[in-house]
């Protein structure tokens, strides 16, 4: 939660950005509701994050950088090659000022590949300090083989830090189970509290007290024993009571091994998240350029995008309704799309033309309406608008 004088620092924060801070507002570029507190600033992002910093420090709710790989591969946008020195300094350059823009609950999140994943983890773990390292995201990023190199690399990582990593656990949010989830509910004994599913109803014995040591009754008579190496999870009288109240379930026939009963309508099941993103979960780089060929007619689309809904996975996990998002790489736009759909605040900043178009016209269509992406799923149908900056 933002305190007073945070939640008074954030409502200050379009005048404050709109006082010299070498961030020219465009006119021409900027796009739908005027009072929208979103920016995408056209700019080199060191500079621009230190102009930023003094309105937006420990505001930032997530950070998501999706930075050049420095894979050697030459892009349609840009080259992606450095000495690996120079592109380590530019890169922990940049995560020590995006430290101070994390709220004490924020989380940032950094894609990479194995070119220089390890690299970046030591960087980081210097930065944000080992403790406060959450998880490594495996992405299935694509699906096809390539024949063409020695083995056919199918994913990228993203690293995941917490500013603290006590606070930021507990903030994360876990997903929506899908249908497969809710299957596992049901009520074969026709219980009027509605579905439910059995879970274990023994526990650990290391963990256990003597009075979870016993030998349970069956309504039927039949005794049970817990397994060897364990006890029951509720002392004699407790686990009575919920035989009473028909939440131990014997099985169809009554002689089955006791479980406990939990119910769809009490649990309100959300998933952790895995560390095994695959690509019918979150897409694919090929069907995110799929989606940049149809908001813009030439080809010059980006080479290797993220998907809308790999995003949408980060900040379902990261954020809530009205957070703030920052991404300094903001590439093809799709963090600052996706945010806009999901009804985040976004600062968004990209040093190349295609800023302008890009970025700019890629938000122009979705405060338009547009359909792609993630856009069904959050019944997305347009609105909102963003402020377009230049650096000078």
């Amino acid at each position: 939660m933002i305190s007073v004088s945070g939640a008074r620092k954030l409502s200050r924060v379009s005048e404050r950005v709109a006082l010299p801070f070498r961030l020219q507002r465009v006119e021409d570029l900027s796009y739908g509701d005027s009072d929208a507190r979103n920016l995408l600033i056209h700019g080199e992002n060191a500079e621009v994050l230190e102009l930023l910093r003094p309105s937006f420090k420990g505001l930032i709710r997530c950070i998501y950088i999706d930075p050049p790989y420095n894979n050697g591969e030459t892009y349609t946008h840009y080259h992606d090659d450095l000495d690996h020195a120079s592109w380590l300094r530019i890169i922990r350059d940049r995560l020590v000022i995006l430290r101070d823009f994390l709220r004490e609950d924020g989380t940032l999140w950094i894609s990479i590949d194995d070119r220089e994943v390890h690299y970046l983890k030591v960087a980081a773990d210097d930065i944000f300090g080992r403790e406060n390292f959450l998880t490594t995201i495996i992405w299935e990023q694509r699906t096809s083989r390539e024949n063409r190199k020695v083995f056919s690399n199918n994913h990228e990582y993203i690293l995941c830090y917490a500013k603290n990593r006590r606070i930021g656990c507990r903030a994360l949010n876990g997903l929506t189970p899908g249908p497969e989830l809710l299957t596992r509910y049901r009520n074969p004994d026709h219980d009027p509290r509605g579905p439910w599913q059995s879970v274990s109803a023994n526990v650990q014995a290391g963990h256990g007290t003597p009075s979870q040591f016993y030998d349970l009754i069956a309504p039927n008579g039949t005794r049970h024993s817990p397994p060897k190496g364990r006890c029951w999870v509720y002392t004699r009288t407790r686990m009575q009571r919920e035989i009473e109240d028909n939440r131990i379930w014997f099985g169809g026939d009554g002689n089955g091994v006791p479980r406990l009963k939990r119910f769809l309508s009490e649990a309100q099941p959300t998933l952790r998240p895995e560390t095994l993103w695959r690509a019918g979960e979150v897409g694919t780089t090929l069907a995110a350029k799929r989606h940049l060929l149809q908001l813009f007619t030439e080809d010059a689309v980006f080479d290797t995008p993220k998907p809308e809904s790999l995003i949408q996975r980060i900040m379902q996990i990261a954020t809530d309704h009205d957070d703030w998002v920052l991404d300094a790489y903001l590439g093809s736009g799709t963090t600052a799309a996706v945010a806009h759909k999901l009804g985040r605040h976004y600062i968004g900043v990209e040093l190349g033309e295609h800023a302008v178009t890009h970025c700019a016209q890629r938000l122009r269509k979705v405060i338009d309406g547009d359909s792609g992406g993630i856009s069904a799923t959050v019944g997305w149908s347009g609105g909102g608008g963003f402020d377009f900056r230049r650096l000078v």
